[in-house]
C-alpha cells in the first residue's frame, strides 16, 4: 500500500531525557558523568554531548543507559543510523528501556518502516493508554495493508488525529477494509467537518453513504458542491444518489451534465444505459450511448451496453451484433482467471509464454491445469482449423476437461475451439457444462448463443440474451460498487 502523507506523531524527547534528571550538587562525582551529558544534551549541545558519551562508553560499554543518551545525542546530530544503533544496542542489555524503545520506534516510524511495529507493541505492552504509540503503530500497520490490526489503535489514537484529514482518511479507508460502513462514514464526517472545503473528502463521504444505501444524506454531503462549478465525477455520484432517492429526473439532469463536461468518459455512458433499461427507456438509452460510440468507437463497453438495450427491445440480432463487436474489441473477455493472470504478465509475448508452459508440461504430462493453459494461450493466437496448432491446442483442452471435468475454464477453451472449427453442437455443450460449474459465467453464456445460432436450438436465444443482459447489469453495479470503494482508498497518494 502506498504510504499515506499522515502528519508525523512525535515522542517527546524530554521523556528520554526524564531518566537522566541531574540530582542535587550534593550527588554528583567525578565518577558519575550521567547528570552532566544529561545537561548538555538539555542545552542540544550535541557534539559535546558525544564526546563525552565517547569517553563515558569506554569505561561502560554496556551501560544501557549511557548508549540510550548517546542515541539522543545522534539523532539530534542528524545521525539517524547511529542513533538507531545506539538505541539497539541498549534495548540488548535492557529490553524495557522506555527511552530507547520510543527513540528506536520514532526512528522507524519516520522512515515508514515496518520494523517499527514490534518495538510500537513493546511499549503498549508497557504503557497500554499511550496514545501517541497507539497513533504511530496505527499508521505504519496501514501503510504495510494490514487494516484489521491497525484499525483499534486508529480508534484508541483519535484524539491525536481529530484535526488530521489525512489520518482520519486512512483510519476511514481501513474500516471499509473491514466492511464497517457506518463507522467509516462517521470519520469521513470527521474529515469534512474539519476541512469542509475539500471537495474530493466530500465525494469520498458521499460514496460511503451511498454503499450503505444512504442517499439522502449523500445529496447533503455533494449539495456544497453542485451547481455551476460541479465537475463531472461529482455529478456523477449525484446521479446515482438522486436514483437511490428516487429522483429520476434530476438523476438524468446530473448524469447529462456530467458527460457534456466529459464526453470521453466511457462508464458516464454505462451508467446511463442502465438508468435507461432500469426505467424502461431502452432508444432513449441507446441514442446516448450512440454519442459515446462515435466519440470511443473501440469502447467495447459501450457496445456492450447498447446490446442489453437492444435486448430489452427484443431486437435480438442488433444484440447479438453489439456483443460480437464488443468481444473482437476486447477478447480478453474470454480469458479465465488463469489465462488472464498468465496473458497479464506475458503481453504481446504469448510465444514466450507458451514456451513456459511447455517446459513445465515436460515434466508434468498430465497436469489439467498446465494443459487447459496451453490450450488457453495457442487460442489467443487464433490458430487456423487443421493446422498443427491449433490440433495441439484442441488435444490439449480435452486432455485438461478428460482429467478434470470440473474444470469449467477448460470447458470454455474447448468450446472457443469447437467454434472456430465449426462444431456448433460440440460448442454449445462444452459451454454447459462450464455454466454448469459457473451459472454466472458471462463467457460461457456468450460463447452458447453464438454457437446455438447456428444450430437448430435458435428458440433458446431470446432467453439467454435476456440472462446475458442481467448478468452484465449485475457485474456492472459490483464494479460501481468497487469504484465507489476505490474513490476511497485511491486517494491516499493526493493526502
Amino acid at each position: 500500500m502506498t504510504p499515506l502523507h499522515i502528519p508525523r506523531l512525535k515522542f517527546v524527547l524530554s521523556i528520554a531525557l526524564s531518566l537522566f534528571a541531574i540530582p542535587s550538587l550534593a550527588a554528583q562525582s567525578p565518577d558519575n558523568p550521567k547528570p552532566r551529558i544529561a545537561e548538555v544534551l538539555r542545552r542540544e549541545q550535541y557534539g559535546e554531548a558525544l564526546e563525552m558519551l565517547h569517553a563515558a562508553l569506554r569505561a561502560a560499554p554496556n551501560d544501557a543507559q549511557l548508549l540510550t543518551m548517546q542515541g539522543v545525542a545522534f539523532r539530534g546530530a542528524g545521525d539517524k543510523q547511529s542513533a538507531l544503533g545506539s538505541f539497539q544496542r541498549a534495548l540488548k542489555f535492557d529490553p524495557d528501556n522506555v527511552p530507547s524503545l520510543q527513540g528506536a520506534a520514532q526512528i522507524e516510524y519516520d522512515d515508514g518502516s515496518a520494523a517499527g511495529i514490534p518495538l510500537l507493541e513493546h511499549l503498549l505492552r508497557l504503557h497500554p493508554d499511550d496514545l501517541t504509540s497507539h497513533g504511530m503503530l496505527a499508521v505504519l500497520e496501514y501503510q504495510q495493508g494490514q487494516c484489521a490490526a491497525a484499525a483499534p489503535h486508529f480508534e484508541k489514537a483519535l484524539p491525536l488525529f481529530e484535526s488530521r484529514p489525512p489520518a482520519l482518511h486512512a483510519y476511514a479507508a481501513c474500516l471499509m477494509k473491514q466492511r464497517q460502513l457506518d463507522k467509516a462514514a462517521e470519520i469521513l464526517e470527521r474529515s469534512v467537518t474539519v476541512n469542509p472545503e475539500d471537495a474530493q473528502e466530500r465525494r469520498l463521504l458521499a460514496a460511503v453513504q451511498l454503499m450503505e444505501q444512504h442517499p439522502a444524506e449523500a445529496i447533503a454531503t455533494l449539495t456544497p458542491l453542485l451547481g455551476a462549478k460541479a465537475d463531472a465525477q461529482t455529478l456523477e455520484l449525484a446521479s446515482q444518489a438522486y436514483e437511490q432517492s428516487h429522483q429520476t429526473d434530476d438523476a438524468v439532469a446530473a448524469l447529462r451534465q456530467a458527460i457534456l463536461l466529459d464526453p470521453s468518459n466511457v462508464n458516464l455512458y454505462v451508467d446511463f444505459a442502465a438508468l435507461s433499461e432500469k426505467h424502461q427507456s431502452a432508444q432513449v438509452g441507446i441514442n446516448v450511448v450512440n454519442d459515446g460510440i462515435n466519440l470511443e468507437h473501440r469502447a467495447a463497453a459501450l457496445y456492450f451496453a447498447r446490446g442489453m438495450l437492444y435486448v430489452q427491445l427484443t431486437e435480438y440480432e442488433k444484440a447479438q451484433d453489439d456483443f460480437d463487436t464488443a468481444y473482437k474489441l476486447d477478447p480478453l473477455q474470454s480469458l479465465t482467471a488463469a489465462a488472464q493472470g498468465l496473458i497479464a504478465m506475458q503481453q504481446n509475448h504469448l510465444d514466450k509464454a507458451l514456451a513456459g508452459v511447455q517446459e513445465k508440461l515436460a515434466s508434468r504430462p498430465n497436469d489439467p491445469i498446465l494443459l487447459y493453459t496451453q490450450a488457453d494461450v495457442i487460442g489467443q493466437q487464433d490458430p487456423v482449423p487443421g493446422t498443427p496448432q491449433f490440433e495441439t491446442a484442441m488435444a490439449s483442452a480435452k486432455k485438461a476437461v478428460a482429467l478434470n471435468p470440473a474444470l469449467g475454464p477448460a470447458h470454455m477453451v474447448l468450446a472457443k475451439l469447437y467454434l472456430a472449427a465449426e462444431r456448433f453442437p460440440d460448442a454449445a455443450a462444452e459451454c454447459r457444462k462450464a455454466l454448469d460449474k459457473n451459472p454466472a459465467d458471462q463467457t460461457a453464456l456468450y460463447y452458447l448463443i453464438r454457437a446455438l445460432r447456428k444450430t437448430d436450438q435458435k428458440g433458446e436465444i431470446p432467453d439467454l440474451l435476456k440472462q446475458l443482459a442481467q448478468l452484465r447489469q449485475q457485474a456492472n453495479n459490483k464494479k460501481r460498487e468497487e469504484n465507489r470503494f476505490k474513490l476511497v482508498e485511491g486517494e491516499a497518494d493526493s493526502k
